[in-house]
């Protein structure tokens, strides 16, 4: 463990999950405005239980911690936690999905080191939500700057913050840190009592190629079963890994998370997932695996993740992926369905545009001048990449 201190707070820096008590970091979590189920203590400690992100694939774990003098057990000395992230040291910029290839480009063809550089993120998963676990602002702000000085101590050339909410942003902007903006796909849930009226929400183009398309996946014989929490047995976990091993080497890439990650799901988080399995003849033949936040403040949110098939039938990924989620959301009332990072094609399921935010320090002055530039520059595209993409809205005009 190191230890520094600050002004107002004892920073104490961490490199295994097993430092942290699960129920301090998790009440922390449940006090911010996003929480997600992928900064859960399990969650995280899976990834470096099973060896998904350690040092070997290049994910150097630092958990970055503030300490107050807790005020409630003052005649004691101890102190409560105030404010935490998870921190890696990066080695590469796979498994982020906020790509920052060609500043590490332009980094070696000046002779200058980008990695290793530290990273605030959830390990391969670019779902929005609360990054910087906090009592209040203050603390938020405070650990921003604590994560500065930590990438400052260890002479690394940035730190990032992936898919932050807008208190994390605050936060970031005011420590000084430059924000960056790209864009995914959410389905929203405007109360529709069926799938029927969500289509009727629709232009007709679109939903006629949505029924077009389930459609062809009805008449390939493919009927979905839906597995919730508990009811995902360990058999049907297996059935779900062969899926998402395949499609992983379909693309020529080894699969980021192993088996093992997944039993800790099943053993630690059976409430955050929820699996639809394809049949034909009641032979398992597709799946897609789902996160789920039936705690979130606004309503239940689901958070599409991972999918697989060992047989092809044509438009059976927006099945699996898109409409039977959907129509899931709509029976459960789950107000919001995330696709994930990119992919405008699923704005024709009626996944609609909806900015997401990242931010970033550089410790070079030349390179972040340089960089702020850039991101003015980009911001900007990004913006009318979005007015583009609400002109083209699936939903009817009235």
């Amino acid at each position: 463990m190191q230890e520094f201190k600050s002004d107002d707070y004892v920073i104490q820096v961490h490199d295994s999950w097993q430092a942290i008590d699960e129920g301090a970091w998790n009440a922390l979590l449940t006090q911010q405005k996003t929480p997600t189920p992928f900064m859960q203590h399990a969650y995280l400690r899976a990834m470096q239980d099973t060896q998904a992100a350690c040092p070997d694939t290049g994910w150097e774990l630092h958990i970055v911690t503030l300490w107050q003098r807790d005020p409630g057990h003052a005649d004691t000395g101890a102190q409560r936690l105030c404010a935490a992230a998870p921190c890696y040291l990066k080695s590469h910029s796979y498994g982020e999905y906020v790509f920052d290839w060609a500043w590490a480009d332009a980094y070696q063809r000046h002779g200058l080191r980008y990695y290793p550089k530290a990273l605030v993120a959830a390990p391969f998963t670019p779902v929005p939500g609360s990054r910087l676990l906090a009592i209040d602002q203050a603390a938020r702000t405070a650990l921003v700057r604590a994560l500065i000085q930590f990438t400052e101590q260890h002479a690394l050339s940035s730190l990032h913050l992936l898919f932050g909410d807008e208190a994390d942003m605050q936060a970031c902007t005011e420590a000084g840190l430059m924000l960056r903006h790209t864009v995914q796909f959410h389905w929203h849930n405007a109360s529709y009592t069926d799938f029927e009226d969500f289509l009727a929400h629709l232009s007709q183009e679109k939903r006629k190629k949505i029924r077009q398309e389930r459609r062809k996946v009805a008449q390939a014989g493919v009927q979905f079963k839906v597995l919730r929490g508990t009811e995902i047995q360990t058999s049907d976990w297996d059935f779900f890994y062969r899926c998402y091993e395949r499609t992983y080497l379909e693309h020529g890439n080894a699969p980021y998370l192993s088996r093992d990650f997944f039993a800790q799901m099943q053993r630690t988080q059976p409430e955050n997932w929820l699996l639809f399995v394809g049949e034909i003849e009641g032979r398992p033949m597709a799946c897609s695996l789902l996160g789920l936040n039936a705690s979130a403040a606004e309503g239940g949110v689901a958070y599409g993740r991972y999918w697989g098939a060992l047989e092809r039938v044509d438009c059976l990924h927006f099945e699996a992926c898109y409409y039977q989620p959907i129509a899931w959301c709509i029976a459960n009332g789950f107000v919001r369905f995330e696709g994930g990072a990119q992919g405008e094609h699923k704005m024709a399921r009626a996944l609609l545009p909806v900015s997401t935010s990242s931010a970033h320090w550089l410790s070079h002055p030349g390179f972040s001048d340089a960089v702020a530039r850039y991101l003015a520059q980009e911001g900007q595209g990004v913006d009318a990449y979005l007015r583009d993409l609400n002109r083209r809205s699936p939903l009817r005009a009235d």
